[in-house]
């Protein structure tokens, strides 16, 4: 049995993601970056909230996602929202691409984590929520917290 030493450090989350779409499924991805933007990712400047991903001729790419520039960085700082190239096997893209256009799915990046000092993207196969839905989780979550006051105050 192999043992599993990689490391993760949480950068962000992107909460408005699971708040707006059902994720079917999560698929992790290495991204293509500039130095600059590993040292700014490092500080923790980045911003998933509008961020989506494509397949455009056989690769994937992230698109809308923010990396603010490195305040030492100078000459080397490059566009904040410039559109950044996701690292996946050709067969897991193609497979991605089936999902997305038959059964009418979308790419959202759902994190952004270092694993052993590579920055990586959590991308999910995502269905949007409608409106109802999102009432039934938040009537969901409310039940769950007074459950919890509850089981809290008689334990005192």
């Amino acid at each position: 049995m192999a043992i599993d030493r990689s490391v993760t450090k949480q950068i962000a989350d992107n909460r408005k993601a699971r708040h707006d779409y059902f994720v079917i499924e999560t698929i992790e991805a290495g991204i293509e970056l500039v130095g600059t933007e590993v040292k700014s990712l490092r500080a923790g400047n980045v911003n998933l909230k509008d961020a989506w991903c494509s397949i455009d001729d056989g690769e994937m790419f992230i698109k809308g996602m923010h990396i603010s520039p490195y305040k030492q960085g100078n000459i080397f700082n490059c566009d904040p929202i410039r559109v950044r190239k996701l690292l996946l096997h050709k067969r897991e893209i193609l497979k991605l691409f089936g999902q997305v256009k038959q059964e009418g799915l979308t790419l959202i990046p759902l994190s952004l984590y270092f694993k052993n000092s590579r920055v990586k993207v959590a991308v999910g196969v995502c269905k949007g929520k409608k409106l109802y839905d999102k009432r039934e989780d938040m009537a969901n979550k409310a039940a769950q917290r007074e459950i919890e006051r509850a089981v809290k105050s008689r334990n005192r």
